[in-house]
């Protein structure tokens, strides 16, 4: 069984959906996701650093979400938005011993603390009957605070090779978050999310494959009278153990927008959001004690974005939990039969 790696599955975040900004974070499960895990507790602590940048159209949803400009003006913006994050997501997750309808529960919640920065920079053209008015359209701010809390319950299974998940998470809306403020770290508004999960697993050759795909419905955000349409997301991950210690692979996303944004305070339309992503992985086991540590670092480039913004971003997570029980922690390799 694996000890490690797939805790990596409860790292939970935030990033169209209102301003190109979604409540499920692509690249938050990644390899080995389905396979269950030894009982107990276990933690998770994740840094995690995007740089991105987009065109008129998000810039336009931030400029009009913070009160900027209204569209009821004939106005075209020629604008391009740049943002960057560095979060720190925690994540407790206890692991039940007994178990639930023949596989293995467990439960966890994240918290998030960190610095987010954004800029909008270009021009506004503005046209009022005959007259027509040009201005300059930079504006940027910056956040240092908590995001929202995310619960979320995992119910694995295991059968030889081939290990199954289903799962089921929310956002408690708690963070900072500000409609005037183009840098948030909350979203303003609840969410809740659910999908299911595969993982092939040999651990004779150490061939690894691993995919779970989910759905996430947005409430309305109480502050702009938005709502988010519906969401569909795909994290995949695949890697080769090198030894009982150290795997490398390739890990990637899909995300993409399946209903249509609605509310008083929807004023672009549809605005149907869509990312991909694609890149390297490493991980290496350890002893911690009497228990099992684990480090990954993982870096995804976007592409084929579609009013959101696109960029790149870096994971590095370190993972701590209870070895495989009967076996040495000092000596614990990374898989028992």
């Amino acid at each position: 069984m694996i000890v490690v790696m797939a805790v990596l599955g409860t790292i939970d975040p935030a990033s169209a959906d209102e301003d190109g900004i979604s409540f499920w974070l692509p690249g938050t499960f990644g390899s080995l996701a389905a396979v269950p895990t030894a009982p107990g507790v276990s933690f998770v602590s994740s840094y995690y650093h995007t740089s991105v940048t987009a065109g008129a159209n998000v810039a336009a949803a931030r400029e009009i979400t913070i009160g900027r400009f209204t569209p009821t003006v004939t106005a075209n913006l020629a604008a391009n938005l740049r943002a960057t994050g560095d979060l720190v997501f925690l994540t407790p997750t206890y692991t039940f011993a007994t178990p639930v309808l023949g596989g293995q529960a467990a439960v966890s919640m994240t918290g998030v603390f960190g610095r987010t920065s954004t800029a909008i920079d270009g021009t506004l053209t503005t046209m009022v009957g005959p007259f027509t008015f040009v201005r300059s359209a930079s504006v940027s701010d910056a956040l240092t605070s908590v995001g929202d809390l995310y619960p979320m319950a995992t119910l694995k299974w295991n059968q030889g090779v081939n290990n199954f998940m289903v799962y089921t998470r929310g956002d408690i809306p708690v963070g900072a978050y500000d409609a005037k403020r183009l840098s948030n770290i909350g979203i303003g508004h609840g969410a809740i999310d659910a999908g299911a999960g595969y993982t092939y697993f040999d651990p004779t050759k150490g061939h690894e494959l691993s995919a779970v795909a989910g759905f996430t419905y947005n409430f309305k955000n109480p502050t702009t009278d938005y709502q988010s349409g519906v969401d569909f997301h795909l994290d995949w991950g695949a890697s080769q153990f090198l030894s009982k210690q150290v795997h490398v692979g390739l890990v990637g996303y899909l995300y993409n927008q399946i209903g249509c944004d609605s509310g008083r305070g929807d004023r672009l339309g549809c605005f149907r959001s869509r990312v991909a992503a694609a890149g390297p992985q490493i991980g290496y086991i350890f002893p911690v004690g009497e228990m099992q540590g684990y480090l990954n670092l993982k870096g995804y480039y976007e592409f084929a974005a579609d009013n959101r913004p696109q960029g790149w971003n870096v994971w590095l997570s370190f993972v701590i939990s209870p070895p495989t029980p009967g076996a040495p922690p000092s000596r614990s390799p990374l898989v028992y039969k």
